[in-house]
């Protein structure tokens, strides 16, 4: 039976309020965690993304690697206890680009995100002298390199990548990253969570009740009915639903969505081995089109906008193997801030769009133009600050803690977010990166100054 009052009331089922609740059971031995939400578990964002993890963050300062490499110490650590039960991979990322000017800008960047934490740089161009270049593994994690190889030797890109397009100038192999299976992830924290007393509520939050400035109980409508459970401690980590949570107690959140649609389709030809990493265009491009479709295009002012040039970064890996290949493509060409709803519509043209994009960088696609298996299209929200950095950290009302503003790195910031979450939540020993994430650090002079010359994409394929 619900009980009526609860230590930690959790609202939102996604990855990030199970792992708060994971780490608030498990970790600090909190015994009544209780999480509410009206739909399944992992499954209105958190199952929709391509499930990849990575440690290469930009600055400014280090606290995105930070946070970053101690969340994949933690999956690392799950994956270990549970014998890989959410089969973790190290595969990397591989950013490709054909413009021979940006080896300068690839190596420049790779010290830099190397210095913030994320590795040393190895540079391959062919020479006797050059260090040995490890191909990743399709499975596992453990005692592989970290920080990144910049591949400029091209016979070994052809031999590491022979679909790719023949024209590469370069290719930098970023190697603590890979993929996982989220929903696998989130039933093993949960079936840990629950053996030590989390439970799942299923319903809609329809009220946060305060007195004196504190929250003392929230109220759930259910299947049964109205359900009030009491408690002094209320955490927030509804994913895109976050901002109306957090109106409920009178705090206006600092967070906006978009909508990031992914494609997948089957690779019935097998065009890509189904041991390749994450891979990343990383040039502005045109969308391929043969003679007779592009004068088709050009006699119609509606579709004219298919002929001009795209922003860099179409990407896509490969899922399963076998009669089971498929590849998960996507491309944020796109972005406009929206309101979120339960049943987003995505863009029918979204998986042409991809295909076409992803042939510049891996002609054997064309085998797939216009006899395409019949593609699926799913996404999710990311639901950004201004300068897409989370916030994890105590509300101003007082018993109330934020877990949000994850964007699109929910899957691989979770294990360190909930963790952080956790420690706010009991009083525990904070990690010195936490004052990063704090709502308070909009107030800070400093960081306003910051903000002016901010990228809202900064550290987002």
């Amino acid at each position: 039976m619900t009980p009526k009052s609860a230590d930690v009331i959790i609202c939102g089922a996604g990855i990030c309020g199970i792992s708060a609740a994971y780490h608030l059971a498990v970790k600090q031995g909190v015994e009544q965690v209780i999480l509410v939400d009206e739909r399944d578990p992992m499954s209105f964002t958190s199952d929709k993304s391509t499930e990849c993890y990575r440690n290469w963050w930009p600055g400014p300062g280090d606290t995105m690697v930070r946070l970053m490499n101690r969340s994949i110490d933690l999956l690392e650590e799950l994956a270990l206890e549970s014998n890989n039960y959410f089969s973790l991979n190290r595969r990397g990322y591989a950013f490709v680009t054909a413009d021979p000017a940006k080896v300068t800008q690839y190596e420049r960047i790779a010290r830099e995100i190397g210095k913030l934490g994320a590795g040393p740089l190895r540079i391959h161009r062919g020479s006797p002298t050059d260090p040995v270049y490890i191909p990743s593994p399709s499975e596992g994690f453990q005692d592989l390199p970290t920080g990144a190889d910049l591949l400029l030797n091209k016979k070994l890109i052809k031999q590491t990548f022979p679909f790719i397009s023949d024209d590469i100038a370069a290719i930098l192999h970023v190697r603590r990253c890979g993929w996982l299976s989220a929903q696998q992830l989130g039933v093993y924290l949960l079936q840990q969570g629950r053996a030590n007393g989390v439970e799942l509520v299923k319903g809609r939050l329809e009220e946060v009740s305060l007195d004196d400035g504190s929250v003392r109980s929230v109220f759930i409508r259910t299947g049964q009915g109205r359900l009030e459970l009491q408690t002094d401690k209320f955490v927030i980590a509804a994913g895109p639903f976050q901002k109306q949570v957090a109106a409920l107690i009178g705090v206006d959140l600092p967070v906006y969505n978009e909508l990031h649609p992914k494609v997948a389709f089957r690779d019935n030809m097998h065009v890509i081995p189904p041991d390749a990493p994450l891979m990343i265009w990383d040039d502005p491009l045109h969308l391929y089109w043969n003679d007779h479709e592009l004068e088709e295009l050009a006699a119609y002012e509606d579709t004219s906008s298919l002929l001009e040039k795209f922003p860099a970064g179409v990407h896509f890996r490969p899922e399963g193997s076998g009669e089971g290949s498929y590849l998960l493509g996507l491309w944020t060409y796109d972005i406009k801030e929206q309101e979120p709803v339960p049943d987003p519509v995505f863009d029918q043209e979204y998986p042409e769009i991809i295909l076409r994009g992803l042939v510049r960088m891996v002609p054997g696609l064309k085998t797939y133009l216009n006899k395409m298996s019949k593609p699926s299209i799913d996404g999710g929200y990311y639901c950004k600050t201004r300068e897409n950095r989370p916030l994890i950290c105590p509300l101003p009302v007082k018993g109330t803690y934020l877990f949000g503003a994850i964007s699109g790195f929910g899957i691989m910031a979770a294990m360190a977010g909930g963790e952080l979450l956790a420690k706010h939540v009991t009083g525990d020993e904070l990690p010195d990166y936490a004052d990063a994430f704090l709502l308070s650090r909009y107030e800070d002079p400093e960081y306003q100054e910051l903000l002016k010359d901010w990228e809202s994409t900064s550290g987002q394929l």
